[in-house]
């Protein structure tokens, strides 16, 4: 049950998270028949444009800056105009450099969203709501996505990229300035600090937020190409799954949020790492298609226990490190966003197995860090 008092940070990060999804998945869904289609890219530019996508991920540790300058709410909601402004705009620049520089403010809106959802979640939710809140804002972003997909898939027969992008960030657009007349905020919460913090005392948080990051890029980018390049999956198979993984999603992230209140962050991260290990596993041994969908399936289900890394620092850091902690960790998480898939991609030149038995390694790494995690408040501040 979320306190009254938490419900207008609540229901303002619910309407952002719609928004964000929106604007995300509408982009994603459309991007790769209008880079081809429209804009005639190659395989070599449509890589470029991925990786640069990339780039505000690494400078989100710059919202400590920004956040001189406006309140982090504010922030928030300026980041999803942002965002809503870059899917409107794709559409109308049809070349490489246009693509490059919508995508960027497109990107730039949604990392420095990422970055202050989670900073708010944590600095207004208590160590036992804030799991809840995360399961339920997880759950209502899988459902819009499944909505979003939806209005692509009616809008598809009706309208040209062009508008299409227009429409959908137009909406976005519209949900952030209706997020900007809201006041969330409260007066009685600590004041975050207004420098980057790194503490040696967070070191397990920073390398879980990097393996994490690591993890998170062998799903996308071998996982999905296992099941098309490998197990002959189709576009209308694909489908299937992405509507199965976010009904998933919808009834299950909500249970995850009562688990980690439940059985604490250390288990929890325990079975997400022991899941890993097996369906890395899996992919990489297994000869059946069926059963390379279910574990990709079991994936996207292991993905959100991530958000235990966060609720794990928030029992362990300062009140005020939250929200400069938060952009350097999402910094950190993005590393591994431009090596893995450079050197996952020569590894599976060589065999398709081998990024996947190197995901399994990873899984074991993490597997023993977390047993390390210990939930008890630190007090003091030391460095």
């Amino acid at each position: 049950m979320i306190p009254n008092a938490q419900r207008p940070m609540l229901h303002f990060l619910l309407i952002l998270t719609v928004a964000s999804t929106v604007g995300l998945q509408g982009w994603s869904i459309l991007f790769n028949n209008f880079a081809v289609e429209v804009v005639g890219l190659d395989g070599a530019e449509v890589g470029l444009i991925q990786s640069i996508r990339e780039i505000p991920g690494f400078l989100a540790l710059l919202v400590v800056f920004v956040l001189l300058l406006v309140r982090e709410h504010r922030l928030a909601a300026f980041s999803i105009l942002c965002l809503g402004l870059g899917v409107a705009l794709t559409g109308f620049f049809p070349t490489l450099g246009g693509l490059i520089l919508t995508t960027l403010i497109m990107s730039f809106g949604f990392h420095y969203f990422e970055t202050t959802n989670n900073s708010l979640t944590l600095q207004y939710f208590t160590t036992t709501t804030a799991p809840l809140v995360y399961g339920r804002l997880r759950s209502i972003a899988a459902l819009a996505s499944i909505g979003t997909a939806g209005l692509i898939w009616i809008l598809g027969g009706l309208l040209d990229f062009r508008w299409m992008y227009l429409l959908l960030g137009a909406l976005v657009m519209i949900l952030a300035c209706w997020a900007l007349c809201l006041k969330p905020s409260r007066p009685d919460l600590p004041l975050q600090n207004q420098r980057m913090v790194l503490r040696r005392r967070y070191f397990l948080y920073y390398f879980l937020t990097f393996m994490s990051g690591a993890r998170r890029q062998i799903f996308i980018a071998f996982s999905l190409f296992l099941l098309v390049k490998v197990f002959d999956y189709s576009v209308r198979d694909m489908t299937i799954l992405f509507i199965i993984n976010n009904l998933i999603n919808f009834l299950f992230n909500p249970l995850i949020g009562r688990a980690i209140v439940h059985f604490g962050e250390r288990r929890i991260l325990s079975v997400e790492y022991c899941g890993i290990i097996c369906v890395f596993l899996t992919y990489a041994f297994t000869t059946s298609p069926l059963l390379a969908g279910a574990m990709y399936i079991v994936d996207f289900v292991l993905f959100n226990f991530a958000v235990a890394v966060n609720t794990y620092f928030q029992k362990v850091a300062d009140p005020a490190d939250i929200a400069p902690s938060m952009a350097v960790g999402f910094t950190i998480n993005h590393i591994a966003a431009v090596v893995l898939p450079v050197v996952g991609g020569a590894l599976w030149m060589l065999d398709y197995r081998i990024p996947f038995i190197f995901g399994a390694v990873l899984g074991a790494m993490n597997l023993i860090a977390v047993q390390f995690i210990k939930t008890e408040k630190i007090e003091g501040a030391g460095t």
